[in-house]
Parts: C-alpha cells; sequence; structure tokens
C-alpha cells in the first residue's frame, strides 16, 4: 500500500468512526503520520548490529591456583566499528574490535583458559570474575544488549545461558537433547536368565568396539575385549575413576591387563571431572549398541546376582549418537589413562558374586517403532516424566531403590494413577536397601488406599531366581525405558547415565512379563517380620565383615 493510500484510509476511517472533537485529534495525527512516511527508508542493520550480541557462559572459578583461566564466553559480530565493552559494575574492559569468531572466550590468561574452553580464546586484560558474584554487563557503544548475572560460583562449573534462565554445569560438560532414531532390529533380555547375550554381543565386534561402565571386573568380558583388540578392532574402556565403597584389587588387575594388551583405558574422574560419577553400561560394536542396567562384572552382565534388563540394539545411526557420546566424555581433561591414574594406589581385596540360577526368560527380537536415547545430566528425567505422563494403561516401574518421596519421577507414577492409570512399583529387598524400601512401599500403598488409586507397590523376594534387584527399567503402555537411571536426585542431575526408550508393543509384553513373574513373588506390606530380621542379620554381617569399608547407595553406587 503506498503512503498517500494510507493516509487516506485513516483520515477516512477517522472521520467516520470519531466525533467532531475527535476528528481534530485524528488529523493532527495523519499529519504526523505524513512527516514520518516522508522519512526514507531505513537502510539494512549495519553488520556490526548488537541485536545478536549476548553473554552466553561464564566461568568464574576455574579448579586453578588464583582461578587462573576464568572466562566469560561472548557472541559478537567478528568485526565491528562500535566501542564493545565488559563491566562487572566496578570495572569495565573494552573488548578488542576483531574477533576470530562470532563466539569467543574473553580472559586475562588465555592460556590457562585454552585448557578450559571450547571457542577460539580473545586476551582482554585485567579481566576479573569474582566468585562471590557478578553483575556482567555487555555494551555497544556504552548503550547495555546483554546481561548475565551469578552468586556464588561452584568450583570448576559454567554458568551457562538457557532457555529458561542460568544454570551452572562442569566445565567441559555439554547438554544434550533427545535423540529418535528408527525403525530398529531390538534384542529384549534379562539377567541372570541371558548372561550369554552381553559377552557374544562384544565377541563379534569387527571394527569398533567402545565400552563405557561404571565399574569392570569380568574376565569374560576382558576376554573378548583382548581378542578384539588382536583382531585389529579399535577397542576403548571408559569406567569410572572412584566407584564408592572403592576399586577392588580384581577389578584393578582386570584393567592393568586390558591396558597391557593395548586397549585404551582410561577412568573418569579427579579434579576436573564433569560428573559425581561415570554410571552408564553401554557399548557400541561396530552398528550395533548393547544398553544394560548392569555393572561389567561377575554380579551384573555375568549372570551371578542380579536381575538386570538390558536391550542390543541394530541401527546405526543410534550407534553413531553413542559413539559420539563416547568420544566425548573419553576426550575431555578429565578422562585419565588407567596407566597413569593407577600409580601409588593401593586397591581392595573384594570378592567375586559366584550365584547360579535358572535361565527361564530366553531373549526376544523384536522390530521397534522408535528408539530415543535418553542421557544425564541433562535431558533422561524430563524425557522419562513425559513417557510416564503419556501412558493411558499401564505402568510397571523396577528400581533397586527411589529417592525423594517428592521426585519427579515418582511423582509422575501418581500422576499416572490419578488418572486411572494401573501403576505397579516393584523395588529391590537387597539389605542395604530393604528398610528404606520397606518404608516407602507401606508410604505409597497407604497412598493407594487413601486415595482409592491403582497403584500398588512391592519389596521383591527373589525366590531363588536372582539374588536381587538392580534393574532400573520402565514400562510404559508399549514403550520400554532401559538403563542406568536410577531414581534419584544424584543420578539425573549429577551422574552420566544413559537409558534408551524404545517404543515397541511385542517388547513392551515381554518385559512386562518379567516383571510379573518378579512381582509375583514380592512383599505387598512394607515392615513384615522377614524384613526387620533380614535388616538386623545384614547390619550385623556388615559391622562384624566389612567394617572398614563404606558401602552406601546412591545415583552412583551400585
Amino acid at each position: 500500500m503506498t503512503r498517500t493510500k494510507i493516509l487516506r484510509t485513516f483520515i477516512t476511517d477517522a472521520g467516520a468512526s470519531h466525533p467532531v472533537s475527535r476528528r481534530r485529534s485524528c488529523l493532527l495525527v495523519a499529519a504526523a503520520l505524513v512527516a514520518a512516511l516522508a522519512v526514507p527508508t531505513a537502510a539494512a542493520p549495519p553488520a556490526d548490529t548488537a541485536a545478536d550480541a549476548t553473554i552466553t557462559a561464564a566461568v568464574p572459578n576455574p579448579r586453578a591456583d588464583g582461578d587462573a583461566g576464568e572466562f566469560v564466553v561472548l557472541r559478537l559480530p567478528t568485526a565491528s566499528s562500535a566501542n564493545w565493552t565488559l563491566g562487572d559494575g566496578e570495572r569495565v574492559v573494552t573488548l578488542p574490535p576483531d574477533r576470530p569468531s562470532s563466539r569467543v572466550a574473553v580472559s586475562a590468561d588465555p592460556t590457562a583458559t585454552r585448557r578450559l574452553a571450547d571457542v577460539p580464546v580473545v586476551a582482554v586484560p585485567h579481566l576479573s570474575l569474582s566468585n562471590a558474584g557478578e553483575r556482567l554487563r555487555l555494551r555497544r557503544d556504552g548503550v547495555v544488549v546483554a546481561a548475565l548475572d551469578y552468586r556464588s560460583a561452584p568450583a570448576g562449573e559454567r554458568l551457562v545461558r538457557t532457555d529458561d534462565g542460568a544454570r551452572w554445569r562442569p566445565v567441559g560438560y555439554r547438554p544434550r537433547e533427545v535423540h529418535r532414531y528408527g525403525p530398529a532390529t531390538v534384542t529384549g533380555f534379562v539377567l541372570p536368565d541371558a548372561s550369554s547375550v552381553p559377552v557374544e554381543t562384544l565377541r563379534a565386534a569387527r571394527t569398533r568396539l567402545l565400552l563405557a561402565g561404571y565399574t569392570f571386573t569380568s574376565d569374560r568380558i576382558a576376554d573378548a575385549l583382548v581378542a578384539a583388540e588382536r583382531r585389529g578392532v579399535e577397542v576403548r574402556v571408559l569406567v569410572d575413576a572412584n566407584p564408592v565403597g572403592g576399586r577392588t584389587e580384581a577389578g584393578a588387575r582386570t584393567l592393568d591387563r586390558l591396558a597391557a594388551a593395548g586397549v585404551d583405558v582410561a577412568v573418569l574422574g579427579g579434579p576436573r571431572a564433569r560428573f559425581d560419577y561415570h554410571h552408564p553400561k553401554y557399548a557400541v560394536v561396530d552398528d550395533r549398541v548393547l544398553v544394560t542396567s548392569e555393572n561389567w562384572k561377575p554380579a551384573g552382565v555375568g549372570g551371578r546376582s542380579s536381575r538386570g534388563w538390558g536391550v542390543v540394539v541394530d541401527a546405526p545411526p543410534v550407534a553413531t549418537d553413542l559413539d559420539g557420546l563416547f568420544r566425548a566424555d573419553a576426550g575431555w581433561r578429565d578422562a585419565i589413562p588407567w596407566t597413569r591414574f593407577r600409580r601409588g594406589k593401593t586397591f581392595d581385596a573384594g570378592t567375586s558374586a559366584e550365584g547360579s540360577y535358572p535361565s527361564r526368560f530366553d531373549p526376544t527380537e523384536v522390530t521397534a517403532a522408535e528408539v530415543r536415547v535418553l542421557t544425564a545430566p541433562g535431558n533422561a528425567e524430563a524425557a522419562l516424566v513425559g513417557v510416564i505422563d503419556g501412558t493411558s494403561d499401564r505402568v510397571d516401574v523396577i528400581q533397586p531403590t527411589v529417592g525423594r518421596r517428592d521426585g519427579p519421577l515418582l511423582r509422575a507414577t501418581l500422576r499416572a494413577a490419578d488418572r486411572g492409570v494401573e501403576v505397579r512399583v516393584l523395588l529391590s529387598g537387597a539389605w542395604y536397601v530393604i528398610e528404606e524400601n520397606a518404608a516407602l512401599v507401606e508410604w505409597l500403598n497407604g497412598v493407594a488406599e487413601r486415595r482409592d488409586l491403582p497403584l500398588t507397590a512391592r519389596v521383591a523376594e527373589p525366590s531363588g531366581r536372582y539374588e536381587k534387584i538392580h534393574a532400573k527399567g520402565v514400562v510404559a503402555d508399549d514403550v520400554v525405558v532401559v538403563g542406568s537411571l536410577n531414581w534419584n536426585e544424584n543420578a539425573v542431575s549429577e551422574n552420566r547415565e544413559v537409558a534408551l526408550a524404545i517404543r515397541s508393543r511385542a517388547l513392551a509384553d515381554y518385559f512386562r512379563e518379567t516383571f510379573v513373574a518378579d512381582w509375583r513373588a514380592g512383599h505387598g506390606t512394607g515392615r513384615t517380620t522377614w524384613v526387620i530380621v533380614t535388616g538386623a542379620i545384614a547390619a550385623l554381617m556388615l559391622a562384624l565383615v566389612v567394617a572398614r569399608k563404606t558401602i552406601r547407595f546412591d545415583g552412583g553406587g551400585r
């Protein structure tokens, strides 16, 4: 529409719809509009516009003497005629006019910062960040265009701007989105019934075998990895540096053997650690992935103790995804070569599980419509809450234990029951969690009774089919979630965890069948005499046998 037509329309509408007393005002506005329309159309914004300039992150408190290497990450035009400055309310530093990239880290100590930052570093003398808090302001020609405030900077963490504000995250950690793939061929299995599946999957490796875990003591798995290395397969192992209770002599010998055979073995931890614990249990084997709830030891994948869940997914995109995760986790400064980490260290004697259990459930192969890769910290908790919130029929949960009663995952199960969804929660009866699990079962059943909800909770009784529940699984309608994610705050927010959410009615039927078998032997009430006696005996055994050893159960502990 031309300027003349705009003006004519404005005047006509003003005269037709307003009384005389207001027409004069409208005509005055029209005159102003004429003047405005007479101004030539503005040119495109200059290249150094502040529209997209921002402060994206800050690291005020690196784990170094004197906070050496502290920095701020900015997004700026690479070249600008404007005067760009960064201030904290007390001091203002001028930014160099030319920058190598639109995203740069500015620092007074570029050499130290380059060891921490993943973007180009620009030297800015006199930049100093307070650990107690700052009010950072980015200005263009004296005008504030971006701000980032913080209080009490945690050591070794990075304040990152997000869609809902700003969050502290470990330096070197980058959050991931939930990645979706499909369809895919999936083999589901349970332990201890199908302990051959993990080892046979690893033995089949031809090009790459990347194994991520918490602990590693299995000779059978070590045999498979050494044999793959000898065949010319790329073999790498990444485990936690300091598992709860300490590393055993057997575990140290196993890692020694792998390293001596040429396997790239590293442990994740130390002063630059991004996670409280490296707790996932997965392997990338050529174009397949193996994801379980179990550790790489006789009690876990060896089938000597734990009830666990696992899947093998034959899908190159999923393998590529977890390959990228593995290399990112193993490629940061908190990944320490095992041979260097173990120098001068002593290890606990430890014992290996030697149980023997019947095989009642054979593996099953299905075609899944979708596979989602969930990781923690970051997306796993919200994604799992979404899975449970999306159910309409049934939710079955199997966990060693559950953290806070008001945690998001447990709240989601209660919401499902409120909607009329049938909910069952099965918890471990192992001695180290029996009392808290019994109390939670009693509480959940009490809530269900008071509110007339279709929810039931039980403590599992193995009845000779396995020693203890270690599975971390959910069957929600036709979605199965399998992986390392414990239902507690530490696991979802501080640990590296990996789980898969797989949509398949056939796979859901398989895991629900195994769940029902374990469920039928469970205790429906929380505080039976058996529970009290078992807890007392376990406490006495602990005091007498392992008094000097710290044993606790948390997100990284099992």
